[in-house]
């Protein structure tokens, strides 16, 4: 009997400094939409008041502390301490891919690194995080969009909260995908669209425009033609402007309409 193929491995490498433990249930619900999180690290000073709320979750989701005491300000060693396990663990091949939690720009160069080994890399990090750092990984995933409450109960279409960008940010970047794909028709499948936004911009989330599917995002900015046929998948355009002939046979038929009122 066959066996059933495995979810990919991935690294999960957290930086307690520049991370709140208020995401750690999103985070690991995050991770696991894309494989088994094989290895679960956070680095920081665990003796101290900042780090605290890391300590008190460790054990809730098997993520093992690296200690690192702040014996000289101004210096990071958890920052170093981190890079050097990453490489250590990218080295042993064991690995399809790496989570890296900061918002901290100085992990740019490592998730470039591994990226070069032909490895998938996952970045983690709030809003403010430098675009080097998020263009540098496959995909990148705003931390405010996994804190509790954030997204509403199952079934409903838009996140419960302010969205973290309005909507017609999100416009502009799919007419820009649509304007790549350069189609006949202009249609193309919702799909196709979905995987160009991440190559384009790997920051790409219908959760920062207060959405949790694509789809929904899409008819909420009403700038777009979708079309669904039996058989196909979600197709979209860039909304068509009515031709003049079109325009002119509605006129006719709402006259042709009143007629019968009026004679």
């Amino acid at each position: 009997m066959p066996s059933e193929p495995r979810s990919p491995r991935l690294a999960v490498l957290i930086d307690a400094d520049n991370t709140s433990a208020r995401i750690a249930d999103g985070l690991f619900e995050e991770v696991a939409k894309i494989g088994e999180a094989s290895v679960r690290r956070i680095y920081g000073d665990f003796s101290g008041t900042r780090s605290r709320g890391w300590a008190e979750i460790l054990a809730k989701h098997a993520i093992i502390p690296q200690q690192q005491f702040a014996y000289t300000t101004g210096k990071n060693a958890s920052d170093i301490t981190l890079v050097i396990d990453a490489m250590d663990l990218l080295h042993s091949g064991r690995f399809d891919g790496f989570c890296l939690v900061s918002s901290d720009s100085d992990f740019t160069r490592l998730a470039a690194r591994i990226r070069e080994q032909g490895i998938d890399v996952f970045g983690f990090g709030e809003q403010k995080t430098p675009e080097s750092f998020r263009q540098a990984c496959r995909r990148f995933i705003y931390t405010e969009n996994l804190l509790p409450g954030k997204i509403k109960e199952e079934g409903d279409t838009a996140t419960s909260n302010k969205p973290l960008q309005s909507p017609d940010t999100a416009s502009l970047l799919i007419k820009r995908v649509l304007a790549q794909e350069d189609t006949d028709d202009g249609w193309i499948s919702l799909g196709t669209v979905g995987k160009q936004l991440l190559n384009l911009a790997p920051d790409f989330d219908p959760r920062t425009f207060g959405f949790k599917k694509l789809s929904d995002l899409v008819r909420k900015t009403g700038q777009f033609d979708i079309e669904r046929t039996e058989g196909s998948p979600l197709r979209i355009r860039i909304r068509q402007k009515p031709s003049v002939e079109g325009r002119a046979k509605r006129g006719r038929t709402r006259g042709s309409a009143k007629s019968p009122a009026t004679e």
